[in-house]
């Protein structure tokens, strides 16, 4: 059963025994405390590990700013935020480029694809850049299961955006992470193409065992998941479990109209 709150109810995180990612008290402020702007304001929230986690709100809400502070691509103001039993705070910057590069795996509206490169190389580029050889038996099976299988010598510029948007996928699943960390990613695609990369999402966490957290604005996609978080001025004030896409607009639509 969906858990929902009133307005004036402040939304208690999802209880989580073990998790994949942790935020605690995260507060991001942009500018100083006396006179920025507060982007998160005292989140706490745990990721269940193998889930997918969709994270919603109007804009403005701090949707882009949790993911980065969630994927250790910002440090916050204050609080804490673990990966595994990993306090990212602890971690100089080496340490943290180390850990986004073997530990984490992102996938955003922008495919980030190098052009000069082949998918496969794309795909690879990670591992080589961790110092890290390739199993070779784990890239056929990522590949296979992204669809890329008789594309891999193909550069970018000779693949459908549904194509690059794969050959990120399986860049963001070739190192293992422990989470996947998505940013709007179907937001340059046509509806069809969007709802084959949500499926592949949505297997990668079936049959892998993935955890996956996406930043989305859209309800459709936002039902390819297991939970959906709500931010409004930079906290969480619902969460939804099992949601379906005329429930996301239902509290989207609340949430626009308060916010």
């Amino acid at each position: 059963m969906a858990r929902l709150h009133s307005r004036d109810e402040p939304a208690a995180a999802p209880v989580t025994t073990t998790s994949a990612v942790r935020l605690t008290k995260v507060t991001k402020y942009y500018g100083s405390a006396a006179s920025g702007v507060a982007a998160l304001d005292q989140v706490s929230v745990g990721i269940t590990p193998g889930t997918f986690t969709s994270v919603m709100g109007p804009s403005g809400s701090g949707k882009s700013t949790f993911l980065h502070c969630a994927a250790g691509l910002d440090r916050p103001t204050s609080g804490t935020v673990h990966l595994g039993g990993q306090d990212l705070a602890r971690l100089d910057e080496t340490r943290l480029t180390e850990l986004r590069r073997t530990r984490v795996g992102f996938v955003f509206q922008a495919f980030n694809l190098l052009p000069s490169l082949t998918a496969a190389e794309n795909i690879t580029l990670p591992l080589r850049l961790a110092g890290t050889r390739a199993d070779d038996g784990w890239v056929r099976d990522v590949t296979g299961r992204t669809g890329l299988s008789g594309l891999l010598e193909r550069r970018p510029a000779e693949l459908s955006g549904g194509q690059q948007q794969r050959v990120a996928v399986a860049r963001a699943l070739v190192t293992r992470p422990e989470v996947l960390f998505a940013d709007e990613p179907t937001g340059a695609l046509d509806p069809d193409t969007a709802l084959e990369i949500l499926a592949l999402l949505r297997q990668t966490v079936t049959d892998l065992h993935q955890t996956v957290v996406m930043v989305t604005h859209d309800p459709v996609a936002a039902e390819h998941g297991d939970h959906v978080l709500f931010l409004r001025e930079g906290r969480i004030v619902r969460h939804l479990d099992r949601p379906t896409a005329e429930q996301v607009r239902h509290i989207m639509s609340g949430l626009r109209g308060t916010s």
